[in-house]
């Protein structure tokens, strides 16, 4: 194979939009963390519920595409009350938290957001019966954002 070849090969793959999502195995959840603790009063957060999709890999940390959706029936009486996304090490963890209700008609977000380089995505539902659940995902970032280059 020419050498022309090959790099356009390699090039057309790494092109191909790969996403990671969310193993419901694989969410840990520290109890102890002061973020978490700030949300969930000590309460358990369980794996599942919630899909998290990144890339697998991003070029840039500058702007990264993010969905996470809960499965819910979004009813009056069962429902998503908030959404909590949470960077492993970005220097503030807390990205975002997403208030949803019985109104929204199903619990998913779509957005962009700023990663400090390769590390730990989770995200963290708040329903209406006061349990916790949760997706992670791990993410490659190939040049960081969050960084002071000055």
């Amino acid at each position: 194979m020419k050498r022309r070849r090959f790099v356009a090969t390699v090039g057309a793959m790494l092109a191909l939009p790969v996403r990671a999502i969310a193993q419901p195995g694989r969410a840990h959840v520290d109890p102890i963390d002061p973020l978490i603790w700030s949300f969930t009063r000590g309460r358990p957060v369980q794996p599942g519920r919630v899909t998290l999709e990144l890339p697998m890999m991003a070029e840039s940390g500058h702007s990264v595409a993010m969905t996470v959706a809960v499965a819910s029936p979004m009813t009056e009486t069962d429902y998503v009350k908030a959404i909590h996304l949470i960077s492993e090490k970005n220097p503030v963890r807390d990205l975002a938290t997403f208030y949803v209700g019985p109104r929204a008609g199903r619990a998913e977000v779509s957005s962009r957001i700023r990663l400090n380089g390769t590390q730990r995505m989770l995200a963290i539902a708040e329903l209406s019966d006061g349990s916790f659940w949760s997706g992670a995902v791990d993410i490659e970032v190939m040049q960081p954002a969050c960084t002071d280059e000055g």
